[in-house]
């Protein structure tokens, strides 16, 4: 099978709910394949799944994220291009290196007591609509609203907002998807980004009024001293980018990882009081259920990737949880094996972009599992989960269980 007849596998129905013999037959092709018969206009010259390939490209500086032509026109597209996640450096480093100061381990501890709080809250909940054997939505009673609770303490938002501002995060993720380029999605998406950037200049004017103990407060007030090279606008589309990638990829490593632990209940049993196992399984579930399956980064200059040229400004397509299957850094790719051992992941990225909020959703997961299965041993899944049909931000969005209570 060649490349073009791989991707087109990956982007059907198939694919988007099983994507994982695509790439076991990409790494046969080898670590990184050229397309010699793309689509006109596109950019992307070639297809990489290698880990090593990915690991030098995300590590490299100068390999950098690419907009599309005509961005300025766009909402969505102005948030995310004055946003750390999707810009290069110099701005890049300006900007990252203002969030990295609240993302310490002073600020980690402080969140351990939130965690658990949240944690149990959402278990005592769980018991009470679980009761006699009531089926529950695993997504909606625990995945989602941990870290969306977790994240929106940390930053300064209302509880009460988060059903609001939830709607909005599907709109901007179903735009970034592969196939969501389309305008109905685009509209929605510059609605979603519009909408926000204004709930957030009046939680800013707040803040000034009343400033908290929050992230936004912290922020605020350093903004408005001359303490932090960033503007306003900066700060509410990083704020929105990076609410949005903290929280949605946490809800994935638990809805993505369920039924991956519960297939192994010799290791859900051993959960309970075991912090290196625990920490095993969360960073073996972020390696075979990655929330974000591809990346893209463009050449500084031609160059040859393995073989493969690359001119300059083209694009290649890191396919990152084929990265984190490559049989050639990972022996039995297919197999969870929560002591493996080995390279770290690429989940959260690597290098530049590195994702800052990875500490954060690690965090909740070390905490938040071990305290699941001690509460509910006989958990059960009751029907087969059907993953959400994007290739981008890859996840179980539903899921019906049991308690066994």
């Amino acid at each position: 099978m060649d490349v073009e007849k791989l991707l087109s596998g990956l982007y059907s129905d198939e694919g988007r709910q099983n994507p994982y013999p695509f790439y076991a037959a990409l790494h046969e092709l080898g670590p990184i394949r050229e397309l010699p018969n793309r689509p006109e206009h596109s950019t992307v010259s070639a297809v990489a799944g290698g880990y090593d390939v990915l690991d030098q490209l995300l590590r490299d500086p100068e390999w950098y994220k690419q907009s599309p032509p005509g961005w300025e026109d766009e909402e969505i597209l102005r948030t995310f291009n004055s946003s750390m996640m999707f810009i290069n450096p110099p701005d890049h480093t300006r900007m990252r290196a203002v969030f990295a100061k609240t993302f310490t381990p002073r600020r980690l501890g402080e969140l351990e007591p939130v965690i658990v709080r949240v944690t149990d809250a959402m278990l005592d909940r769980m018991a009470e609509a679980g009761a006699g054997g009531a089926e529950l939505d695993f997504v909606a009673d625990f995945a989602y609203p941990i870290p969306a609770l977790v994240m929106a303490e940390f930053i300064g938002l209302p509880e009460a907002d988060l059903p609001w501002y939830r709607q909005r995060v599907d709109w901007i993720d179903e735009f970034m998807d592969v196939a969501g380029k389309t305008p109905e999605r685009l509209a929605r998406a510059n609605t979603a980004a519009a909408e926000l950037r204004g709930y957030y200049r009046e939680l800013i004017a707040d803040r000034r009024r009343r400033p908290g103990e929050d992230l936004i407060s912290g922020l605020v007030e350093a903004l408005d001293g001359g303490g932090v090279d960033l503007t306003e606008e900066e700060l509410i589309s990083n704020l929105i980018v990076l609410f949005n990638a903290s929280f949605v990829t946490t809800v994935y490593m638990f809805s993505n990882g369920l039924p991956l632990l519960l297939a192994h209940p010799e290791v859900v049993a051993a959960l309970p009081g075991d912090d290196e196992l625990t920490r095993g399984c969360v960073d073996e579930v972020l390696r075979m259920e990655a929330p974000v399956h591809f990346l893209a980064r463009a050449a500084p200059r031609d160059t040859v990737l393995h073989g493969v040229p690359v001119a300059k400004d083209e694009n290649v397509l890191m396919l990152i949880a084929a990265a984190n299957r490559d049989p050639a850094r990972f022996p039995g790719p297919d197999r969870f094996d929560p002591r493996r051992g080995g390279p770290p992941s690429l989940a959260f990225g690597v290098g530049l972009h590195f994702c800052l909020g990875s500490a954060v959703s690690r965090l909740e997961g070390r905490l938040a599992l071990p305290r699941l299965f001690a509460r509910f041993p006989k958990l059960q899944v009751t029907e087969k989960p059907v993953y959400s049909g994007s290739l981008f931000l890859r996840g179980i969005d539903t899921m019906s269980v049991t308690t066994g209570g």
